[in-house]
């Protein structure tokens, strides 16, 4: 007798169908076959345990479960309870008409209990492209497909429950959520705001200008002078997440397994701060059935790469092409996969290996040619693609201890939110570009005009303080997001000064 069950296999981003066939017949053996890993091929254990365990036989007849298409690998442990139903209903022993009706998916313990799994969210919307009725999943997994609009889901707990469901014999409610009521309730609900933080007004309009154009930072400073509790804030005052900007960001991170129980739509920009420890597959992602890194966890957020030299240059280096591209793309000898990686990096890093190199107060006490060499940690192509490069000093007694209420994130985010609005308008025509910090040389040089004034002052600036070559587009750039915050349709001459004073480590003696 032959029984089929649908699941799906996550390839990237996006789902693809796998029927799940199994034949019980005349003969001896169990065989399974379709590219199974050893996660798949040590299913056949815990099916065995968790059909005897409710009350069923397992058949000591032949067997055979095949994962169509057969050339695609499948991997993970979410094709057992699909398996255990095939088989049931394959032998006889349940009777279960609805079964080819739904997509079923979940792992089995020995008793069997499902355990949630991951990559939910693409499969259940793969389910709906199909035209399948409903997807039948552990119950911790329910609130994150349920976002899938005209799709019944249906969340049991064990092998037991989705056997009486599909005979008949229990009717279970599918879950329904509205994905934009619960969108809508959770977005920019962030639980840090720069109305903590006092002093360091400086850095908070750095900050802002970054947000409003998408510009990469790095922030320069000693220990203790703040820089990771004002990366952390950085998320709260970026434009709110759209509804399609939410899905993607979910669905990557569905797929990494980093969605907690019971989770449906993240509705706040991800903040990622991997370790310096972390190796380039962890940060960009792959492995033998590629996964997303942190870069592509940051989609849409932030990714934070605290004490940046002491990363190790080759993690650093592969960073390069997706901060140019938004994307990462992945190549194995049967499968290539894109990873969407549209973040904004920010970076911190003290200025010498003691932290205390230009300290208002304590001396370094590196020796000569060590700062520079730690500075040369960090790549010139790396740094060509950062925008502002800001210096961080420790906040004074009286700014910590001052009761004067410092601007709330969500005032910051109006402003931000109202250059942004600039940008679209201004990039309407093209898809490539979303953000300021995106123009290419082209671009720059049509819409970053400046006046003759404005050319001899950046020309003396140049010159007065070294800047290198590559400081002049990213000059242009983020002086065109400092007139955007100011609503201004020109670059003025002190849009440009302030630009100019964000790109310190380009300047000639700036370790000396």
């Amino acid at each position: 007798m032959l029984a089929k069950t649908y699941g799906g296999a996550v390839y990237g981003v996006n789902a693809h169908k796998i029927t799940i066939e199994v034949s019980v017949s005349a003969g001896t053996k169990f065989f399974m076959v379709g590219l199974p890993d050893n996660t798949v091929r040590e299913s056949r254990k815990r099916v065995e345990s968790a059909i005897k365990y409710n009350g069923y036989k397992m058949p000591r007849i032949k067997t055979i479960v095949n994962l169509a298409p057969a050339d695609i690998r499948k991997e993970g442990s979410s094709y057992d309870l699909p398996i255990a139903l095939g088989i049931l209903s394959a032998s006889g022993q349940i009777q279960a008409e609805a079964l080819e009706a739904y997509f079923i998916m979940g792992e089995l313990s020995l008793d069997g209990i499902l355990r949630p799994v991951k990559g939910v969210l693409p499969i259940a919307i793969e389910a709906r492209k199909n035209g399948f009725k409903g997807f039948i999943l552990p119950r911790e997994n329910a609130e994150e497909a349920a976002i899938v609009n005209n799709l019944d889901v249906i969340g049991i707990e064990s092998l037991e429950e989705a056997i009486t469901f599909l005979d008949g014999s229990m009717e279970l409610k599918p879950l329904e959520r509205d994905t934009r009521d619960i969108f809508y309730e959770n977005v920019n609900h962030y639980e840090t705001d720069f109305a903590n933080v006092q002093g360091q007004e400086n850095i908070k309009r750095a900050l802002e200008i970054a947000a409003a154009g998408g510009h990469n930072v790095i922030m320069i400073g000693p220990p203790g002078a703040g820089k990771t509790m004002l990366a952390k804030r950085l998320p709260s005052i970026l434009p709110p997440f759209s509804l399609q900007e939410a899905l993607e960001t979910t669905k990557i991170h569905s797929v990494a397994g980093k969605l907690g129980p019971n989770t449906s739509l993240i509705a706040t920009r991800p903040f990622r701060a991997p370790h310096h420890t972390s190796s380039d597959v962890a940060l960009v992602g792959g492995g033998g059935n590629p996964q997303p890194g942190e870069i592509s966890l940051a989609h849409n957020g932030v990714l934070f790469l605290d004490e940046l030299p002491e990363f190790p240059r080759s993690v650093l280096e592969v960073m390069r092409q997706p901060l140019e591209e938004r994307k990462v793309s992945i190549s194995r000898a049967r499968i290539s996969v894109d990873f969407p990686a549209n973040f904004m990096l920010v970076a911190s890093m003290n200025p010498c290996p003691c932290g205390y190199h230009n300290h208002p107060d304590k001396e370094c006490v590196c020796a000569p040619g060590i700062v520079q060499r730690y500075l040369n940690k960090v790549s010139g192509p790396l740094l060509d693609r950062i925008d502002l490069h800001v210096e961080v000093t420790p906040v004074s007694f009286d700014q910590m201890t001052s009761d004067r209420p410092a601007e709330s994130s969500d005032k910051i985010r109006e402003r931000v939110i109202a250059a942004r609005e600039i940008q679209t308008k201004r990039f309407a025509g093209n898809k490539s570009i979303f953000s300021n910090a995106m123009m290419n040389s082209h671009k720059v040089k049509e819409i970053c005009q400046i006046n003759q004034a404005g050319k001899i002052l950046l020309k003396t600036a140049m010159e007065k303080l070294g800047l290198s070559a590559r400081a002049y587009d990213r000059i242009l750039k983020v002086s065109r997001t400092i007139a955007d915050l100011a609503q201004s349709e020109d670059i003025k001459i002190e849009h440009l000064a302030e630009a100019i004073q964000y790109r310190s480590l380009d300047r000639e003696g700036w370790a000396n």
